[in-house]
């Protein structure tokens, strides 16, 4: 059926060409937009004064010497009528014209019978023929694969979509002016990198044919940044696409946008009163006010933040401390919550594997997540008080974490421990632990100040819109098309 459609589509496509129609012009007139005209509808109607719209035609109804058009542009929907006193090519027209064509439609702007604002057709421009007709009953289906798929069809007839990615604009933006009027200055790192670093995941691997050398494609933009430290910038931020070779949920891509900033002579304490503001601002920019819901429960961004002990919570949900129970004792725990631990897993993941289970669940927040044990993070500079954790803050509400700031560590010594200690889990078999960065280690030698930094991703946005990851990013990946 739907190969007839197109053969006849095509069939009409030879037609204009016969007529000597072009069908995909480079240019097609156009003064206004459709929003443009609804605007200033009455100064022009009473002028008299033609005007050029162009846009795809949603909808045709054919009247016998009267046709009446549907005409979207993005801006807003406008009608065009076609009658066959005004139109010396209106037969062809009429003959070839479908639902999801581009046209440029030339007349004078009048308002019909039914009170419906319109435009009186002179001249008509095809800009561009459509060969696959459009879904009829796009609201209708429920195939959330195939509305993500052919995203641009999901755009096209969803307003609610339209707003959402109006919406991520505007969140990006609020994020990026907020660090800019703080002093921040914006950079950017390369995506393929010798050792990715910064986070505990599975690269993406590539070849560069030049260089003859494997690179990976970047897990995070902590490093490179971080080494600008060394460079006397003493505020930086990159918003930037990375990308992780693992599987796919609610809260999780492989590719994906995240911003990360570092902020020099600055610790987590003064990171947290930032963060706060920076949600905050954010926040209500696009959602409007300081109160959003998720999953059915309403968070409220406008309260004071609290502070939550991480090795206090895990302590008390598992009865056991994550600073001095052993890796045979966490594996033991976690198989009695029936998580299946991998062999050769360190107390860092293995910790993180049942806070995920026990405690993340229950953080309604929003709070700041506080100072867990050294193993969780490589990266962060050790507590004063007690060097067994790190000064490390998690943003978390509705039971999941949505951004994470530290005191980073510029002790190279230290550093360079922890890395080694992360290459011994590796070779055990974690493909997710950190790798050694001599290029990394060699800027920390050279000095780095007291640092604080911070980073969050395009999962706070679907957080805010209480949506899948996947349902707020235009093009997410999927698995190849079965023909």
């Amino acid at each position: 059926m739907l190969d007839d459609l197109i053969k006849e589509r095509r069939k009409k496509l030879e037609a204009l060409k016969q007529a000597g129609v072009k069908p995909y012009p480079a240019r097609v007139p156009r003064t206004h937009t459709i929003a443009e005209a609804k605007e200033k509808f009455t100064a022009i109607s009473k002028a008299r004064k033609k005007v050029s719209l162009a846009g795809r035609v949603m909808s045709i109804r054919d009247q016998g010497s009267i046709i009446f058009l549907d005409i979207h542009d993005g801006s807003g929907s406008f009608q065009a009528v076609l009658k066959e006193e005004n139109l010396k090519d209106f037969p062809l027209w009429k003959a070839n014209l479908d639902r999801g064509d581009f046209v440029a439609v030339t007349g004078v702007l009048f308002t019909t019978k039914r009170g419906e604002q319109s435009v009186e057709v002179k001249e008509l421009v095809l800009a561009s023929k459509s060969l696959r007709p459009l879904p009829s009953a796009w609201h209708g289906l429920e195939d959330t694969e195939t509305k993500l798929r052919e995203r641009y069809l999901d755009v096209l007839f969803s307003e609610e979509v339209r707003e959402l990615f109006q919406k991520k604009a505007v969140f990006w933006e609020a994020i990026r002016t907020f660090l800019v009027k703080e002093g921040f200055l914006e950079v950017e790192t390369p995506v393929l990198e010798q050792v990715p670093g910064g986070a505990e995941a599975e690269p993406f691997v590539t070849h560069h044919k030049a260089l003859d050398a494997d690179f990976y494609l970047r897990i995070s933009l902590e490093l490179p940044l971080k080494k600008l430290m060394a460079s006397g910038y003493e505020k930086v931020f990159e918003i930037g696409r990375i990308f992780r070779n693992e599987g796919i949920d609610r809260e999780h891509l492989q590719d994906y946008t995240q911003l990360e900033f570092y902020w020099a002579y600055a610790d987590y304490r003064e990171l947290m009163k930032l963060t706060e503001l920076l949600f905050k601002d954010a926040v209500k920019k696009v959602a409007g006010g300081l109160a959003t819901s998720y999953q059915g429960e309403k968070v409220n961004w406008g309260k004071k933040w609290g502070t939550i002990e991480y090795c206090e919570v895990f302590k008390d949900a598992n009865g056991i401390d994550p600073r001095t129970a052993t890796a045979a004792e966490l594996s033991q725990k976690a198989e009695e919550l029936a998580l299946a631990p991998e062999k050769g897993l360190g107390k860092g993941r293995l910790i993180d594997l049942i806070y995920k289970k026990t405690v993340r669940p229950h953080l309604t927040g929003p709070a700041f997540l506080v100072n867990p044990p050294v193993e969780i993070e490589p990266l962060a500079k050790r507590c004063a008080d007690d060097p067994r954790r790190v000064e490390r803050f998690q943003v978390v509400a509705g039971g999941t974490e949505l951004a994470k700031g530290f005191s980073e560590l510029n002790d190279p010594l230290d550093q360079r421990a922890r890395f080694e200690e992360q290459m011994k889990f590796r070779e055990a078999g974690d493909t997710e632990a950190q790798m050694l960065d001599e290029e990394f280690l060699r800027a920390m030698e050279y000095g780095f100040p007291p640092i604080a930094g911070f980073g969050l991703s395009e999962r706070l946005f679907s957080f805010l819109m209480d949506k899948p990851i996947r349902e707020t990013v235009l093009y997410p990946l999927m698995r190849p098309r079965k023909e």
